[in-house]
């Protein structure tokens, strides 16, 4: 990007280049790591074997065997969020904000991209609320018989998280207008 416009921007804008470029996929990971890259051949798999996915989202979810350490503050914070979304969006999704994303490049998805996004740091919940509303009236089946939640191996907190207690009431709002633009 010429200038700094955000990270969502900078997201939507790196998945429109895979879009355009041919790729089969797109997706993000967090910068910092936290969802190591050798859990991406497991994203990749999901999207080969199963042709009616669309998209695999990340999700840390706590079981034994796998090795996600994540924060106590943060974890609680975390599941108050996905609760209010999964609200929000209609769907029971465990994990929307974890950084880890793969998407079945298509038209249909690139038709989800071409508006910035108004929702800021939760630009995931925003990709999710414009595949519901694309889909209303159609003889498409609904996202979530498209969306599969891939339960993690491994994920680590990394210190340096920009995202506090103070953002609640930023990050509610968020919310609040995705749900107004592309749900209600």
């Amino acid at each position: 990007l010429d200038q700094n416009r955000g990270k969502a921007e900078a997201v939507r804008q790196g998945l429109l280049d895979a879009c355009r470029r041919g790729a089969k996929y797109a997706g993000f990971w967090d910068a910092d790591l936290a969802t190591p890259l050798d859990e991406l051949p497991g994203f990749v798999a999901l999207l080969d074997e199963k042709p009616h996915l669309e998209m695999v989202f990340g999700s840390r979810v706590k079981l034994l065997g796998r090795f996600i350490h994540r924060k106590t503050a943060r974890h609680y914070f975390g599941r108050g969020f996905a609760t209010l979304a999964a609200l929000a969006l209609g769907l029971p999704l465990y994990d929307t904000q974890c950084g880890a994303k793969l998407f079945r490049v298509s038209p249909r998805f690139e038709g989800l991209l071409q508006d910035r996004f108004i929702g800021g740091w939760i630009f995931d919940c925003e990709i999710v609320a414009r595949a519901i509303r694309s889909r209303r009236g159609t003889s498409l089946p609904p996202v979530r018989d498209v969306i599969y939640e891939h339960p993690l191996t491994a994920w680590r907190d990394v210190d340096g998280s920009k995202v506090s207690a103070l953002d609640i009431p930023f990050v509610a709002c968020s919310l609040a207008r995705i749900y107004w633009r592309y749900l209600r």
